[in-house]
C-alpha cells in the first residue's frame, strides 16, 4: 500500500509540473511553429501521466485497457513530435523537411497498432488485470521513440558547439529534459534498475522544471526572441551568418533573393564582393559600397564573440542604398538648378535693365536726328546692338534655368525665338521630329540664335520667318528677315561659327542677300547613319 501511494505521489509531482510548464507556455509563448510542437509534447506527457495514475485505480480489464490506450497515446505522440521541434527551433529542419513530415504519420501508426491489438495481439500478446506481456510491435515501437528521442538530443548537441552562450544554456536545459527521463526508463524497462516503484514520472516533474527554467530565464519560445526572427527574416537588408568553417548557417529572405536562392559560403560571397571592385578585407570589422547592375549595396561584417573573446561566427548584413544615392543626387541636383536661378535672376534684373535702357535711349536719339547725318547710323547700330544682347542675354539666362528646351530641335528654336522682343517671329515646322534628330539639336540652336543676333544687330529687319523641315535623310532649317540687306556678305566671326557648326555635322550654309530685300541663311544637315546613332546614344 505504501509503495502505491508514494508512486501515486511521484505521478501527481509530476502531473503538477507538466501542468505549470504547459500554463507557462500558453501565457508566455507564441503562436508559431517551434510553440505548437513544444504545446503538442507537453500535452502528450500530461496524457502519459494521467494515463498512470488511471492505471493505479483501474479495477477491471475495460478500465486498464483504456489508461494504457491514453498512455500509448500520448507515448506515440510526444517522440515524433519533440524531433519535430528540435530540428525546428534550431533551425535544423530546411534539410530534413521531408522526413520530418513523415513523424506524425509514425504516431498515427503506433496508436493505430495499439488500437487494433486484440485482433493481432502483435502489441500485446497478453493484457489483462493479471499481467501484461509485451509482443514484437511494442518492442519496434519503443525502438523508434528511441531513435526520435536520440536524434533529438544529438540535433541540440550538435548546436551547442555553433550557438551563443544563451543558445548553449537553452540546449543543455532541454537535452537534460529529455536524457534524464529516458536514461531512468530504459534502465527501469531493462530491470537493472529494481525499485519496486515507477519512477519515471518524479524525473518527468525534473523535465519539467528544466523546461521552466529555460522559459524563465532564457525566454526559450518567448515572443521577444520570436519577434525578433521574424523581424530579421523579412527585413530589407540581406542578413547572413557564417561558421568559422566558413559555411553559411543562416540567411533570411532578402540574402536568399541576392544570392539568387543558392547558397553560398564566405569565400564564395567575397570573390563575388571583390570582383565587383570593393576592397573588403577579412578583418574583424570592415565594409564596402559596390555598385551592380545600376543599385549600390552597403556591405557590413562584424564578429561575434563569446565571453572569452574568441570568434564564433561572422555576419554580414547588404543593404541596398540605392535610394539614398538617388536622393543625394535629386538634392544636388535642385542646389545647382537654385543657385543657376538666383544667377540667371541677378543678370536679369541688372545687365537686362541695362540693354533695355540703352536701347530706348538709342530709338529716342534716331528720332530727333536727321537719317542724313552720320550720328543716325551709330545711333541705329546702338539700338541694334542692345536688342541683339537683351536676346542673347535672354537665351543665356534659359541656358543657366532650364535645358530642358534641348530634349528636340524644334523646341530649341522656339526658345530662342521666345526670347526676342520688338520683333515679329514666325515658325513653320514641317515633317515630324523623332529621336534621329538629336545629334544636332545644340548646333541647331546655337546657329539659330546667331542668326537672330545678327538681324537685329545689322538688319534693321521687323519680321523673321523660320521653316523647320524634318525629312527623311536631312534637317533643313531656314531662317530669312525682311531687312535692307546687302550687296555683298563678308563672314565674320558669327557667320564663321554658323559655318563650323554645321560642316561639322557634315552639313551645308548658305548665306544670300539683296540690298533692300532682306538676308536668308539656309542650314542643310544630313542625318547620321543608324548604326553611328545607336552607338552616339549608347555612350
Amino acid at each position: 500500500m505504501i509503495p502505491r501511494m508514494f508512486e501515486m505521489i511521484l505521478l501527481l509531482i509530476g502531473l503538477g509540473g507538466m501542468t505549470g510548464t504547459t500554463a507557462w507556455v500558453l501565457r508566455k509563448g507564441n503562436n508559431n511553429c517551434q510553440t505548437r510542437l513544444f504545446m503538442t509534447c507537453q500535452i502528450s506527457m500530461l496524457l502519459w501521466l494521467v494515463s498512470q495514475l488511471l492505471i493505479l485505480f483501474s479495477e477491471s480489464s475495460r478500465q486498464l485497457s483504456i489508461s494504457y490506450l491514453i498512455g500509448n497515446l500520448g507515448i506515440s505522440v510526444f517522440a515524433p513530435t519533440w524531433l519535430m521541434f528540435s530540428a525546428e527551433f534550431f533551425r535544423q529542419g530546411t534539410g530534413t523537411r521531408g522526413v520530418m513530415n513523415l513523424m506524425p504519420a509514425v504516431s498515427a501508426a503506433a496508436f493505430l497498432v495499439c488500437l487494433t491489438n486484440p485482433w493481432h495481439k502483435l502489441y500485446y500478446t497478453r493484457f489483462g488485470m493479471g499481467g501484461i506481456t509485451y509482443g514484437r510491435l511494442f518492442y519496434f515501437f519503443q525502438a523508434v521513440y528511441y531513435v526520435c528521442l536520440i536524434t533529438a538530443i544529438t540535433l541540440m548537441s550538435l548546436k551547442i558547439t555553433r550557438g551563443s552562450r544563451r543558445i548553449n544554456k537553452q540546449a543543455i536545459l532541454l537535452i537534460l529534459s529529455t536524457a534524464v527521463p529516458l536514461g531512468i526508463n530504459t534502465l527501469t524497462l531493462t530491470g537493472i534498475l529494481k525499485v519496486g516503484i515507477e519512477l519515471t514520472p518524479l524525473f518527468f516533474s525534473f523535465s519539467s522544471i528544466m523546461v521552466l527554467i529555460a522559459f524563465s530565464r532564457y525566454g526559450l519560445l518567448n515572443i521577444n526572441s520570436i519577434a525578433i526572427a521574424d523581424a530579421v527574416g523579412h527585413i530589407a537588408s540581406g542578413v547572413m551568418v557564417f561558421a568559422n568553417d566558413g559555411e553559411m548557417t543562416y540567411c533570411n529572405n532578402s540574402a536568399r533573393q541576392l544570392l539568387d536562392g543558392e547558397k553560398s559560403t564566405y569565400d564564395q560571397l567575397l570573390e563575388r564582393i571583390r570582383s565587383m571592385g570593393a576592397v573588403f578585407p577579412a578583418n574583424d570589422t570592415s565594409s564596402a559600397i559596390v555598385k551592380s547592375e545600376g543599385r549600390h549595396y552597403d556591405i557590413n561584417q562584424n564578429f561575434v564573440r563569446n565571453s572569452h573573446g574568441v570568434p564564433m561566427a561572422r555576419v554580414v548584413i547588404i543593404s541596398d542604398i540605392t535610394e539614398y544615392y538617388e536622393l543625394a543626387e535629386t538634392e544636388r541636383r535642385l542646389s545647382l538648378e537654385q543657385e543657376r536661378n538666383r544667377i540667371a535672376q541677378e543678370i536679369h534684373d541688372s545687365a537686362g535693365h541695362t540693354f533695355t535702357m540703352i536701347s530706348s535711349l538709342a530709338r529716342l536719339l534716331s528720332v530727333n536726328t536727321p537719317e542724313d547725318s552720320p550720328m543716325h547710323g551709330y545711333i541705329t547700330e546702338i539700338d541694334g546692338l542692345s536688342r541683339s544682347g537683351v536676346t542673347q542675354l535672354r537665351c543665356s539666362i534659359n541656358n543657366l534655368r532650364d535645358d530642358t528646351f534641348m530634349t528636340s530641335v524644334e523646341q530649341a528654336v522656339r526658345t530662342v525665338a521666345g526670347a526676342v522682343r520688338g520683333m515679329d517671329i514666325d515658325i513653320c515646322v514641317q515633317g515630324s521630329e523623332d529621336k534621329r534628330f538629336a545629334f544636332c539639336i545644340r548646333q541647331v540652336y546655337d546657329n539659330t540664335r546667331e542668326t537672330i543676333t545678327n538681324a537685329m544687330r545689322y538688319s534693321g529687319a521687323s519680321r523673321i520667318d523660320i521653316i523647320l523641315k524634318f525629312l527623311s535623310d536631312r534637317l533643313e532649317l531656314y531662317i530669312f528677315d525682311n531687312g535692307k540687306g546687302c550687296s555683298q556678305i563678308g563672314e565674320n566671326n558669327g557667320l564663321r561659327g554658323i559655318r563650323e557648326r554645321t560642316e561639322s555635322l557634315g552639313g551645308t550654309v548658305r548665306f544670300s542677300s539683296v540690298e533692300g530685300e532682306g538676308f536668308s541663311t539656309i542650314i542643310k544637315i544630313p542625318l547620321k547613319k543608324e548604326d553611328t546613332y545607336d552607338k552616339s546614344v549608347n555612350s
